[in-house]
């Protein structure tokens, strides 16, 4: 009985003490398990906004290659080492803006009215306008990173996640249409449509005209054309000409990972 005794008071001493056999500090909360602690989550999440928004309001007040990872640090008030625990570096919070805009437009884009698909091109365009116009200053200060940046540009391997959201909603605007061409000539179309997207945004960014009217011009003709190029897909030689484009965009732009051999293309412009 005594044995039994002894025993039962060494489990209750085991079980009492923490990792290691120590016992926890007065007062001391409760040790936890391993994982996030319960409640830290959402106070985690507020620190990673301000430190984004303080990062993204840098960028555009003094622009992405004048800002340094310390300068954002001291703008939000916290230590250098706190902040590189959410953003290592300035890429990181680059790659953060791609991925909260890409997946907003594609929250939005899930919405598109039923239609031709030309209206719901139109729609997707104005749509990925209307996400990325509070986000201007920021991006204007991006431009030559988005274009030209090793891994942070539009067309790098590290943002591929966002440019397929993207593209993605763009192909459905054609695949998903009333009126959707046969086969391998709506990707094609689609993804020629993204590509006209991405100019007129890249318009956008450059445009100096009050408040970007000339956006909203340019905008205005390309929707007025629309139904013009609508009719002149419906020809063989027009969607083969579609093809071939698709086909030396996406060799240019994206990795052999990206473009594979499913362009659709065979025999150029005669297909």
């Amino acid at each position: 009985m005594v044995s039994v005794h002894a025993a039962i008071i060494l489990v209750n001493m085991f079980s009492e003490k923490g990792d290691g056999g120590q016992d926890p500090s007065p007062g001391a909360p409760p040790r936890r398990g391993r994982g996030r602690p319960p409640g830290a989550t959402q106070q985690a999440e507020e620190t990673r906004r301000t430190l984004y928004r303080v990062a993204t309001g840098l960028f555009a007040a003094r622009g992405y290659e004048e800002t340094t990872l310390r300068e954002i640090a001291a703008e939000a008030g916290v230590s250098p080492g706190l902040l590189y625990r959410y953003f290592p570096s300035k890429r990181a919070v680059v790659l953060a803006l791609y991925d909260e805009l890409s997946r907003e437009f594609e929250e939005r884009t899930r919405e598109i009215p039923p239609g031709r698909w030309r209206d719901r091109f139109a729609f997707a365009l104005e749509t990925s306008l209307d996400v990325l116009r509070p986000h201007r200053g920021t991006l204007v200060a991006l431009v030559p990173t988005l274009v030209g940046g090793r891994d942070e540009s539009l067309f790098a391997p590290a943002t591929a996640f966002s440019r397929e959201r993207v593209q993605g909603a763009f192909v459905s605007a054609v695949t998903g249409a009333t009126d959707a061409p046969r086969g391998a000539d709506a990707g094609a179309l689609g993804r020629a449509l993204d590509l006209a997207h991405l100019s007129v945004l890249l318009f956008w960014l450059l445009d100096r005209s009050e408040g970007q009217r000339a956006t909203a011009r340019l905008v205005a003709v390309i929707q007025r054309m629309l139904p013009s190029f609508a009719v002149a897909f419906r020809l063989r030689l027009v969607r083969g000409f579609v093809r071939e484009l698709d086909a030396i965009a996406r060799s240019a732009l994206y990795g052999p990972a990206e473009h594979g051999d499913a362009t659709g293309v065979e025999g150029g412009v005669t297909g």
